[in-house]
């Protein structure tokens, strides 16, 4: 086995890999997505399994970007960072009081900072 058989084999085990990672991500995605019914993600799971190729051009194509479950999922996620990380908005409020009576900002950026940290 020479060299260019070694770099050939790695490069198919790597799209083997990509096209397993690929498939897997998106039978993940069909199960867990709640805007298609039972029957919808039957058919994308019976396209992907007779059209393997076609079909996960298919359902990357025609997904939309930004589901509202995955805005939930993402807003979520950054409440629990904001709580994981000892971020309180009673805290962030106070040092922004502090920053308006110093003259530091003024009344509409105090406005600002508490705004994002009630949201």
């Amino acid at each position: 086995m020479g060299l260019w058989d070694v770099i050939v084999a790695m490069v198919v085990f790597y799209f083997w890999f990509m096209f397993i990672w690929i498939f897997i991500t998106i039978v993940a995605d069909i199960f867990r997505r709640e805007d298609v019914s039972g029957w919808g993600k039957a058919a994308w799971l019976f396209l992907l399994v007779i059209f393997p190729f076609l079909g996960a051009l298919i359902y990357m194509i025609a997904r939309p970007k930004m589901t509202e479950q995955d805005k939930r999922i993402m807003t979520e996620l950054e409440e629990k960072q904001r709580r994981l990380s000892g971020f309180s908005a009673a805290d962030e409020i106070a040092k922004a009081t502090e920053l308006k009576n110093s003259g530091a900002i003024t009344e509409a950026e105090f406005e600002e900072m508490k705004r994002r940290a009630l949201a």
